[in-house]
């Protein structure tokens, strides 16, 4: 795949889990449809981390010329997705929650804070 694909995967994939997981933590929480939205959200998001993975830091410091600072998101995302699943398999209701906002505000909100920085691409496709 080509950088510009992956990063239109990337896109395609943390888009929807954006508004999906904010809509799970504006909602009603352990109802049906939370589940079954929490579970779309987690593969979502695994996705996009995986997926992130393979996109080359272009600015920055890199490790092995290809990790930048903004791939530990990914590995963020990669741990604490099963845990949060595996916690709310087992009714740990403290975990599951702490978890899950630590995947949103670390995996969506800050890590999308640094994709629109100065000299990103998303920062030259939107602002330049």
């Amino acid at each position: 795949m080509t950088y510009l694909q992956l990063v239109y995967l990337h896109l395609a994939t943390v888009l929807p889990a954006f508004l999906i997981g904010t809509w799970l933590l504006l909602n009603r929480k352990g109802t049906p449809h939370h589940r079954l939205l929490g579970k779309v959200y987690m593969v979502l998001m695994l996705t996009t981390a995986v997926t992130a993975l393979f996109i080359p830091a272009l600015l920055g410091p890199r490790l092995w010329n290809h990790f930048g600072f903004i791939h530990l998101f990914s590995l963020l995302t990669i741990y604490t997705v099963p845990t949060a699943y595996l916690a709310a398999r087992r009714h740990d209701v403290a975990t599951h929650r702490s978890s899950m906002i630590w995947l949103y505000i670390g995996g969506l909100v800050i890590a999308g804070a640094f994709a629109f920085g100065p000299g990103r691409l998303l920062n030259r496709w939107l602002f330049a």
